[in-house]
């Protein structure tokens, strides 16, 4: 942990001490910075879809499931 002054919006530091349930300052305080982090990575998750992280072949990956419309026949054991 590291100690350090800050000067905050007393009524901000109130409400957010309340919404979020902390006892204390701090816990509103860190609780309040974990969110804005997790937030921002939650908007970040956007850029990656469609970069080509994936490298398969997704109709490969399908030939064994059943086209639509045919049915699959169970081997009997």
């Amino acid at each position: 942990m590291r100690r350090t002054k800050l000067v905050l919006d007393e009524q901000l530091l109130e409400q957010a001490t309340r919404v979020l349930g902390a006892k204390t300052y701090s816990a509103a305080v860190n609780t309040a910075l974990g969110e804005v982090i997790r937030l921002k990575k939650i908007q970040a998750i956007p850029r990656f879809f469609g970069m080509g992280i994936w490298r398969g072949d997704l109709t490969a990956m399908r030939e064994d499931r059943p086209r639509r419309g045919t049915l699959r026949v169970r081997q009997s054991k």
